[in-house]
C-alpha cells in the first residue's frame, strides 16, 4: 500500500494513455489484469499506479473494440483469472497510438525545453 507521499507523487493516467500502456504490456504475451497493472507500475519505476476500476473498464473497452481477446485461465497464485491477449487489430492500434504519443511527447518537449 502506497504512503501518502508516494500517492501524491504518482501520476494519474488519462484514458488513452492507459489504453496504450495496456496494449504495449500485452506485446510480451497474455496476462491477467493484476499482472498488467503490476507490469505498468514496475516499468514506470513506480510512477504510474493503475486503479483497478479504471483498468478493468479499459480492458473491457479494448475487448469490445476487438483490440484484445480474453479467456479464462489460472493465475500464478492458483486463482481463476481472465488472461488478455493482443489481437492483430490491437497490434495495429499500438503502432498508431504509439506514433501519436511520440509526436505529442516531442511537441511537449519542444515547448517545455525552451
Amino acid at each position: 500500500m502506497p504512503t501518502q507521499n508516494e500517492s501524491e507523487d504518482r501520476i494519474a493516467l488519462l484514458q488513452g494513455t492507459l489504453d496504450l500502456l495496456i496494449l504495449k504490456t500485452l506485446v510480451m504475451g497474455p496476462c491477467h489484469g493484476q499482472g498488467i497493472a503490476r507490469s505498468i507500475q514496475r516499468q514506470s519505476e513506480q510512477v504510474f499506479f493503475v486503479d483497478h476500476g479504471s483498468l478493468y473498464l479499459a480492458l473491457q473497452r479494448l475487448e469490445d473494440k476487438k483490440w484484445l481477446s480474453a479467456k479464462w485461465g489460472v493465475s500464478e497464485n492458483n486463482r481463476k483469472a481472465r488472461f488478455y491477449s493482443l489481437t492483430a487489430k490491437g497490434r495495429e492500434q499500438l503502432v498508431q497510438k504509439a506514433s501519436e504519443w511520440q509526436r505529442l511527447s516531442r511537441a511537449m518537449e519542444l515547448i517545455l525545453g525552451s
